[in-house]
């Protein structure tokens, strides 16, 4: 269960781009390291809560998924879609100080509307959860190897973000930057819910 293919599926998941690290490191760049901390164990919590929900009651989930599964997308891509405008609309250095980064809560409801994190999850439990033995044993280890792994992930993009900090003073280019990871987003959420759109037809 805890094994080279759930280390290297938990790791690939949790450090390719998507919607959690595009956050991160935007904060990274408009709030720092420090700041951007609660967010960060947040998106952890979140996804381990996710984790522990498919692998506890996956046979429900699923079959509930099918239903809403796509409705769910369309939300989580739409509020996808409203964060990259308001990453493009991040302002000024000086404003940013003004500004708050999310908080852990709301980095842990955001898994809530991330389409890459339900399906992370659910991959996880269909492909990591043996089909007996002590259920609450396994989501258990899978949670915690879950959270050891994303954790230092998505570090890593809040950290880049905070050393891009100090290069992006200059007005224009944190305005180009946060254009970018912007566009970035809104791209994201278009390929999630093109894909979402595409498997509900098949």
């Amino acid at each position: 269960m805890i094994d080279t293919a759930f280390v290297s599926y938990v790791t690939v998941m949790s450090i390719t781009p998507g919607p959690n690290n595009l956050l991160l490191a935007a904060s990274g760049v408009n709030f720092g390291l420090r700041r951007s901390v609660p967010m960060m164990l947040g998106i952890t919590l979140g996804c381990v809560v996710q984790c522990a929900l498919m692998t506890s009651m996956l046979a429900i989930l699923l079959s509930w998924m099918t239903v809403v599964r796509l409705p769910m997308a369309a939300i989580g891509c739409a509020y996808l879609f409203w964060l990259s405008w308001k990453i493009y609309r991040s302002g000024s250095p000086k404003e940013g100080e003004k500004q708050q980064p999310m908080n852990m809560i709301n980095g842990a409801l955001f898994q809530a509307v991330n389409p890459k994190a339900w399906l992370m999850a659910t991959n996880v439990a269909i492909l990591f959860t043996p089909p007996d033995g002590n259920m609450l044993h396994h989501t258990l280890l899978i949670c915690l190897g879950f959270a050891l792994i994303n954790l230092p992930c998505i570090l890593v993009w809040v950290v880049m973000g905070d050393r891009l900090r100090q290069a992006l003073r200059v007005e224009w280019k944190l305005k180009m930057f946060n254009t970018i990871m912007g566009g970035m987003m809104a791209l994201t959420a278009l390929w999630l819910l093109v894909g979402e759109v595409r498997h509900a037809l098949n």
